[in-house]
């Protein structure tokens, strides 16, 4: 058997055990996976555990804001806790999207507790040829 300390993770658990399940948690960061996919950006976040009604996602002007909440299963009365290591509370990440991204047409989906963004790129931002007129050599420029 593997034994593995972290004394941070060992204070965490000591203060939310001092204080009672469900009354200390703090924002923590989600992990999550971004990469270009063709026309449209995807950012992929883990969220284990996490049912969908309690995933939130905002977007203000290019900033996109996804928060979710991990709640406690419901226990019986007779049921007493040994060891609870996976977090509950308030998760959160904040990303600042570029103004050629089309943040009007965003699609979430939520399988197998990965959370998915595809955010199409905007048709302004996407790569087109421009023609130079006048005269009777056309040439086409790259833009």
């Amino acid at each position: 058997m593997l034994m593995r300390t972290d004394p941070f993770r060992d204070l965490d658990r000591l203060a939310q055990q001092l204080m009672g399940p469900g009354t200390w948690s703090r924002p923590s960061a989600m992990a999550m996976d971004a990469y270009r996919e063709g026309n449209e950006y995807v950012v992929a976040f883990d969220l284990p555990g996490v049912s969908a009604e309690a995933i939130d996602i905002d977007v203000e002007r290019n900033m996109l804001t996804v928060r979710a909440e991990r709640r406690p299963v419901a226990k019986a009365d007779d049921v007493k806790v040994e060891l609870s290591e996976r977090p509950l509370g308030v998760f959160s990440r904040q990303i600042a999207l570029a103004d050629r991204l089309d943040t009007e047409h965003i699609k979430a989906d939520y399988d197998a507790g990965v959370l998915t963004l595809r955010i199409p790129i905007a048709e302004p931002a996407k790569p087109r040829k421009v023609t130079i007129g006048g005269g009777s050599d056309r040439k086409e420029i790259s833009g």
